[in-house]
């Protein structure tokens, strides 16, 4: 009997969105629904186990917690790309890892959500109207705002498709985009500076890498309007969370929307938990219903092409 760890089922939904019995007798399914930080209590849990079944970056696998795990020989993540991996340490230690297919407009919907929530203040109009309040705020318009695109990619492109259908500008910025390209889909391309400085809303969709850490800085964050919004649905180290705290608490920027961070889960004491100005979700671009289905049903897929020696969607080849 193979032993399978799924990580990470924060909703406990993990079983509800995979017909995991198509698997057969030949492996034992053990689903973990807690969280843990400690390096050493993750390696002593899944010691058993030869596969491991990640939910995105949720607990990160770098070398030195591979190197505390040699009878682990398939990783699995959602997604086809996993900042969070040490792939070059897994192919040393001979582990495969694969990733699964995934829809590209959770995401998108979720950075919508975002925006309108701080644009039209729905959360804090929610509120007051539950604690016997009426019309306590005065929203803003998107109709002639600027919607700044840091990345006009996969999950750019729609946003920015969505900006022009409310009436908004679209300007766009990222080291390799073209003119051709921004054209295409309706924005402008500009420089670095000029987007952050120009923008009612900036938002962020570009992969993370050592390139793109802490692409909005203090710089980037002085150069915004006091009237503008920043969302990260991207990934939270793109963002120097220090210096975007710092901008929110001095009032230099309106508010963010923000649906990833740092540390993940974020802490209970964290500073941002307590400012007005924030409309924050706990990291769920890619949790959608038919997202779970979809990645799920590759984990089931992965792990039984793999049982046979073919491995499909691996990351680490070579």
């Amino acid at each position: 009997m193979t032993g399978v760890a799924i990580l990470d089922d924060y909703q406990g939904v993990v079983r509800d969105f995979a017909d995991w019995s198509e698997l057969g007798d030949g492996f034992e399914i053990t689903v973990f629904h807690d969280h843990l930080d400690d390096e050493q209590a993750v390696a002593a849990r899944l010691a058993p186990f030869p596969v491991v079944v990640m939910n995105r970056e949720r607990t990160p696998f770098r070398r030195p917690l591979l190197e505390t795990l040699p009878d682990l020989e398939l990783l699995i993540t959602n997604g086809m790309r996993n900042q969070s991996i040490d792939l070059a340490a897994a192919s040393d230690l001979g582990v495969t890892v694969c990733g699964t297919r995934t829809r590209a407009n959770g995401t998108p919907e979720l950075t919508w959500g975002l925006i309108l929530s701080l644009m039209r203040r729905i959360p804090m109009e929610d509120r007051g109207l539950r604690g016997g309040g009426w019309q306590t705020t005065v929203g803003r318009d998107l109709a002639d705002a600027t919607l700044g695109i840091v990345g006009l990619g996969r999950l750019g492109t729609p946003i920015a498709n969505v900006g022009l259908a409310f009436g908004m500008r679209a300007i766009a910025w990222s080291p390799n985009l073209t003119q051709d390209r921004a054209t295409e889909h309706g924005a402008v391309r500009v420089d670095k500076d000029a987007l952050f400085a120009e923008s009612d809303i900036v938002t962020l969709h570009m992969p993370l890498s050592e390139r793109s850490r802490g692409v909005v800085g203090p710089g980037e964050l002085a150069l915004m309007k006091p009237s503008a919004y920043l969302i990260n649905t991207s990934r939270g180290p793109l963002v120097d969370e220090a210096a975007l705290i710092a901008a929110l608490d001095g009032g230099s920027i309106a508010g963010a929307g923000l649906d990833v961070y740092d540390v993940e889960p974020l802490g209970p004491d964290h500073p941002l938990l307590t400012m007005a100005n924030t409309v924050l979700t706990p990291h769920l671009g890619y949790v959608t219903e038919d997202n779970y289905r979809l990645g799920f049903a590759d984990t089931i897929e992965a792990i039984l092409a793999w049982s046979r020696g073919t491995p499909v969607r691996i990351l680490n080849r070579g």
